[in-house]
């Protein structure tokens, strides 16, 4: 959120407003003024503190990753933010990775959509995606993700700024975990900072591209081409793929940015396509959040490569202990 100076002081205001709000909610359901409801399941949050990505959806696909290989029932709640009809870009990416094993609520109220999933059928594990504001929710652990190539010193609330509320609001994380941290050479100074957390650091790392229309398969990086290629995207943050694209060697000639969660239409192709003939592109990339905003359209004249990535966190083993701890504990309060 790039807003200049004069209409930032202009927004002061509003965001002093905005703050105070915030803190008296955080404070209602602390106190008890407002109840938290919960479910029978486990339930994980994943949250961050700011507007745009910090890598949420690559987080909650780790976590359902991992919880299905210890051979638990997950289950995603998720308000499906800029979606309609059920669903959204996040929420079809995260049903194209997992492939039906996991399964989704969706909507406003996530107590309810919890519940009706329980009813369903069995769940060990309740992922709240994007959780760390919805506080109607109990949750066993709550997990802040906090971009470490983005620092937040002197950033201000909404609307003036990028957060949704003050940093106090980390102490109620039991988790912290800064993504990104390739891209950030000072990451471990800001984990030493914040010992009083549990802290890990999480990389993005490619693990192939997809040739859009052409399936689930992967190809590794050297079977896509020498490029150039022609790189958009519809991003919370667009300059981080760009960076991550920087980082996996690919010759990127040209780029377009779109809004975050955009719809693609034949429009857009079009001058997505124009773009990349000017400047010589001999293919085109993007993201697996975009390809899901394509909404089926045709992608001619040259090939489209989808970037795949997963989250690496370190130390793994230690988080894996927190996780396993949490389960432990839901269990032995249920006996």
């Amino acid at each position: 959120m790039n807003l200049p100076p004069a209409v930032r002081a202009l927004l002061w205001p509003l965001s002093l407003l905005y703050g105070v709000v915030a803190l008296a909610r955080v404070w209602m359901y602390q106190n008890g003024w407002l109840k938290q409801k919960r479910l029978k399941a486990t339930v994980i949050s994943v949250g961050n503190l700011t507007v745009g990505g910090t890598g949420k959806t690559p987080m909650v696909i780790w976590l359902a990753e991992k919880f299905l290989a210890a051979g638990k029932r997950v289950a995603v709640l998720s308000r499906g933010y800029r979606g309609s009809n059920g669903t959204s870009d996040e929420i079809e990416l995260m049903k194209f990775r997992l492939q039906n094993r996991v399964a989704f609520g969706v909507g406003k109220n996530r107590f309810a959509e919890g519940q009706r999933l329980e009813a369903r059928q069995p769940v060990d594990i309740l992922l709240l995606d994007d959780g760390f504001q919805h506080l109607q929710l109990a949750r066993d652990l709550d997990i802040l993700l906090m971009d470490a190539s983005c620092p937040l010193n002197g950033e201000r609330l909404l609307p003036a700024g990028r957060l949704r509320e003050p940093l106090s609001a980390m102490s109620r994380a039991n988790v912290i975990v800064l993504t990104r941290t390739e891209a950030a050479p000072g990451a471990h100074e800001a984990i030493e900072k914040l010992s009083q957390f549990p802290v890990f650091a999480a990389a993005t790392r490619l693990i192939g591209f997809r040739r859009y229309g052409a399936g689930i398969q992967l190809q590794p990086a050297q079977e896509i081409g020498g490029g150039p290629f022609f790189a958009f995207c519809g991003l919370g943050n667009p300059e981080a793929f760009f960076r991550d694209l920087q980082a996996w060697g690919l010759a990127i000639c040209g780029r377009t940015v779109f809004p975050d969660h955009h719809r693609y239409t034949a429009r857009d192709l079009l001058r997505i396509t124009q773009a990349g003939r000017n400047t010589g592109a001999e293919a085109f990339i993007t993201t697996e959040k975009d390809a899901q905003n394509l909404s089926g359209l045709k992608f001619d004249g040259a090939p489209l490569y989808i970037s795949v990535i997963e989250m690496a966190l370190s130390p793994e083993a230690d988080f894996r202990n927190i996780l396993d701890r949490v389960l432990k504990e839901k269990m032995g309060a249920a006996a």
